[in-house]
């Protein structure tokens, strides 16, 4: 089964995260299919919280990917956000 879920980068006590298409079957900081976008909650000041390509998001879900509850509410707080 394809998931969409978040694999975890960054420093000790500093996260930093990639938005994954992957098999399910595979580590959360495995191999990946393609990169979708990135989250980082610590963002500070100007620097970019959360970045997401809709476009290759929904083809994967159109394709039979799974989002994580995670991914799924950041997707939806960034078409919101694209929305305003």
């Amino acid at each position: 089964m394809l998931a969409i879920r978040l694999s975890r980068g960054g420093a000790k006590k500093h996260p930093f995260y990639h938005i994954v298409a992957t098999d399910s079957r595979n580590s959360r900081d495995g191999r990946f299919i393609e990169r979708l976008g990135f989250f980082n909650p610590v963002a500070r000041g100007q620097e970019e919280r959360l970045r997401i390509n809709l476009e290759r998001v929904d083809y994967w879900v159109q394709n039979g990917g799974q989002m994580s509850d995670r991914v799924r509410t950041l997707v939806k707080e960034y078409r919101k956000a694209q929305a305003s």
